[in-house]
């Protein structure tokens, strides 16, 4: 593998052939949701993934080809981009949540140009010295480069794309030698915010925040932030819980019982299930699948494809899937640990969050496990703006492999 990799300049072509065989299936199972009885908007649709992916293919092969020192410098410029794209969607986006800006042909969603540079961004100045993040005040540097893109996207309002931020800052953090303790400290109030509504069980999670802190012993200043912080977040859940957009309450709400509204929000999770459910051990048929078929599956070909996986191919296609997805992420952690360059093991630690929190979310909700988060599935979910930086992604990931 050494020599081919040395001959090719692919990286890691085992990576490689995952990622084409992926997309390759991400096509198939696209095509399949547009096969239908009615009339749908995934008809046909597998088309135009086709032509992104070839778009993709370009983004792949020049990205691959940027060297590392290269995308370190390259990093503000793309990070101070896509937040003035952030900022311009909110003026004249489209779509459901006003996430797209139209360009002729096609549409392109910003906040996908945003995760790559709040992970260049984030990369650039956590690969430094390890002792200038050893207090809680001195992380204000990481948290104001997430909190920026976070907040606007929150704007728009896109809550499932947010909560990938998240996981960018705590990726990049945990791979920079930030102890646990102090990340815990530090997305502690993010925790108090989801537990307000309940005071009984805001005021144990408080009482944990602050035996954390009587153990860990921080300066008085940072102990004393934490704490309103803390408390801020219980005191504004409400608040903040009013400002949410109805199908974004409705998600969550559903999450918990899908009978309050089974005609609305509840009617994805509802016909979720019951297409995995019907697909029993071998499924239906590769496009078969009479929810798909009936249009009985929303969203078929974006959020919940994994629903006509389930469907057509029954559960030991869906344990194909899943073992794809495992050696595609494994591949990507042995990138980022092999790597020597602080810069480029960042970058690739943050993209792996990436896609193990878009796969968690997307597979959870698929089955009521989590929240509906309206996020795409990677390499297999309709969607040009995602699969382009996706696979701009993975270039960067085999430029870093190559120079491991």
């Amino acid at each position: 593998m050494n020599l081919t990799r040395r001959i090719s300049g692919l990286g890691d072509p085992l990576l490689l052939g995952v990622i084409i065989l992926m997309s390759g299936l991400g096509i198939a199972m696209i095509y399949s949701a547009g096969q239908v009885e009615v009339r749908s908007v995934a008809t046909g649709i597998w088309v135009r993934q086709l032509t992104w992916l070839g778009v993709a293919g370009i983004a792949f092969v020049v990205m691959s080809r940027m060297s590392i020192r290269f995308l370190e410098w390259l990093a503000p410029w793309v990070y101070g981009v896509s937040l003035a794209l952030l900022l311009l969607v909110l003026g004249i986006g489209t779509g459901p949540s006003g996430s797209w800006i139209e360009l002729g042909p096609g549409r392109l969603q910003p906040v996908e140009i945003a995760k790559l540079g709040t992970i260049l961004m984030l990369a650039r100045i956590m690969s430094g010295n390890p002792q200038d993040f050893a207090g809680l005040s001195q992380l204000w540097k990481p948290v104001a480069i997430v909190a920026t893109p976070f907040a606007l996207v929150l704007l728009q309002p896109d809550l499932g794309s947010a909560i990938i931020f998240g996981a960018i800052l705590i990726a990049a953090l945990f791979w920079s030698g930030v102890p646990l303790v102090k990340i815990f400290l530090l997305v502690s109030p993010a925790i108090s915010l989801l537990l307000g509504f309940n005071w009984i069980v805001w005021g144990g999670w408080f009482l944990i925040v602050a035996m954390c802190l009587y153990f860990h012993r921080p300066f008085i200043v940072e102990s004393l932030g934490v704490i309103l912080a803390n408390f801020a977040g219980g005191v504004l859940t409400v608040p903040l819980w009013n400002t949410l957009a109805d199908y974004q309450k409705n998600r969550l709400l559903v999450f918990l019982n899908p009978e309050v509204d089974p005609r609305g929000s509840g009617w994805h999770l509802i016909q979720s299930k019951v297409a995995i459910g019907s697909g029993g051990l071998f499924g239906q048929g590769f496009a078969a699948g009479p929810q798909k078929r009936l249009a009985f599956l929303p969203e078929q070909h974006t959020d919940f494809i994994f629903s006509v996986v389930g469907e057509e191919l029954g559960f030991l296609g869906a344990l194909v899937f899943f073992a794809l997805f495992g050696l595609l992420l494994l591949r990507v952690l042995r990138i980022a640990l092999d790597s020597a360059d602080e810069f480029g093991s960042t970058i690739v630690f943050c993209l792996f969050a990436v896609m193990f929190t878009h796969v968690t979310l997307n597979l959870g909700m698929t089955v009521g496990l989590l929240p509906i988060a309206g996020l795409p599935l990677p390499l297999i979910s309709y969607g040009g703006s995602f699969l382009l930086l996706t696979y701009a992604g993975f270039g960067m990931i085999q430029r870093v492999a190559s120079e491991r």
